[in-house]
């Protein structure tokens, strides 16, 4: 895939990527339409972006490594890392290729900025990347690399990930990063007592993001200070990926783009630029 000078910027993206293959199944844990708007969302989200990205380059929760590790297969499978789901949602498909030139590039800019790496051919992408990949943009003929999360989990370090990855956007690059705004597992099991918990920090999250760019890096620096932060999430590893696209974001404002209560949890996106 050749990378070519664009006139334009992408946006960089942090989107919620559910329960496993919750938009591809009837959801038996809670009411039957739980997923319902999340699931619009992600499927009119390619609207919104103006122009079809070169190429997606995307950091998932459910992807960590002791060093920082790119994708550089040129068709990675499928890695259906999830269980106790209906057979079907095992034989999802989405054939989107890779890009090994373009691993070649973010391994070039981590390594300029200072941030150890290697390249992995081997592994598939998880479903963090082909769930809502498969309603946001459907035909699979898009570019995607996907990026580990540091084992780290240092919020900073993850801000520095995505800021060497910035001038991608300016080669119509998409840099999405998927997690979850909340994700307390075992309090999702039982929802009837997080509303105010998911709220608290839904809403410094939400403020967080609309700062200028030093004042929302130093802040979600130290996220785990905010409002019902270690409640909302009790390991980061779903929050991460926001880190990366807030880097990636440079001087760009972030603004609130998606709201939803889930299994009795406020969920959010959020886009830069």
């Amino acid at each position: 895939m050749a990378i070519e000078k664009q006139g334009y910027k992408q946006p960089t993206i942090f989107l919620p990527h559910g329960g496993g293959p919750c938009f591809f199944m009837d959801w038996t844990m809670g009411p039957a339409n739980t997923w319902d708007k999340m699931k619009n969302w992600l499927t009119q989200l390619s609207h919104s972006i103006t122009t079809t990205p070169k190429a997606i380059v995307i950091i998932s929760a459910h992807w960590e490594s002791n060093i920082v590790t790119i994708n550089n297969a040129n068709q990675p499978p499928l890695l259906y890392d999830y269980s106790g789901f209906p057979a079907h949602t095992y034989k999802l498909k989405y054939p989107a290729p890779g890009s090994p030139l373009l691993a070649e590039k973010i391994q070039t800019l981590l390594s300029d900025a200072g941030i150890n790496n290697n390249m992995n051919t081997e592994r598939g992408f998880d479903h963090g990347v082909f769930i809502p990949l498969l309603l946001t943009y459907p035909e699979a003929n898009i570019p995607i690399v996907q990026i580990s999360l540091n084992a780290s989990l240092d919020p900073a370090t993850h801000i520095k990930i995505g800021h060497a990855l910035k001038p991608l956007r300016y080669d119509g690059i998409l840099i999405v990063g998927s997690g979850m705004s909340y994700h307390n597992m075992h309090k999702l099991m039982r929802p009837d007592d997080i509303n105010i918990e998911s709220d608290k920090f839904d809403e410094w999250l939400t403020k967080t993001c609309m700062l200028t760019a030093t004042e929302r890096n130093e802040q979600l620096c130290q996220w785990s200070n905010a409002p019902s932060a270690l409640d909302a999430h009790p390991r980061e590893e779903h929050l991460l990926p926001l880190m990366v696209v807030a880097g990636a974001a440079g001087d760009d404002l972030g603004v609130n783009v998606f709201t939803d209560r889930v299994l009795g949890a406020t969920v959010s996106a959020y886009q830069f630029g």
